[in-house]
């Protein structure tokens, strides 16, 4: 199991889950991003995955625009017998998708290449 340009890994969740959402909704197919795998693909597992469960949802209401409801589910699966969140991301459609707090800036803007999350101005999205 290995991270690519719509599999995402995260030991747990951490600060950088809207930047890493953002990115997916501006790639043109989405993405998948697990927590309780680390970045080697070894799975850790979550231990409160309800609360794990509702801080995602809230956090992606509230710190992204414009609103990704419905674009993303949130599921519960077990590997290696442990707990672990899957967020599935759909390719959004009213692109540029940012980060509230800092608007269409590069520091809010990010795009999926590869692997990673890059910061993107509106001219790097405008061709998606």
């Amino acid at each position: 199991m290995t991270e690519s340009n719509r599999i995402e890994y995260k030991r747990q969740l951490t600060d950088s889950l809207e930047k890493e959402v953002v990115a997916f909704l501006n790639y043109q197919d989405g993405g998948v991003i697990h927590l309780g795998i680390d970045a080697d693909g070894e799975v850790v597992g979550i231990a409160d995955c309800d609360a794990v469960q509702l801080a995602v949802k809230d956090r992606l209401k509230n710190n992204i625009q414009p609103s990704i409801m419905g674009l993303f589910d949130l599921v519960l699966e077990k590997h290696d017998g442990k707990n672990v969140v899957r967020i599935t991301i759909a390719g959004g459609q009213e692109k540029p998708y940012y980060l509230r707090k800092y608007g269409m800036t590069e520091k809010g803007c990010f795009l999926r290449v590869g692997s990673a999350s890059e910061p993107s101005s509106l001219s790097d999205l405008a061709c998606e």
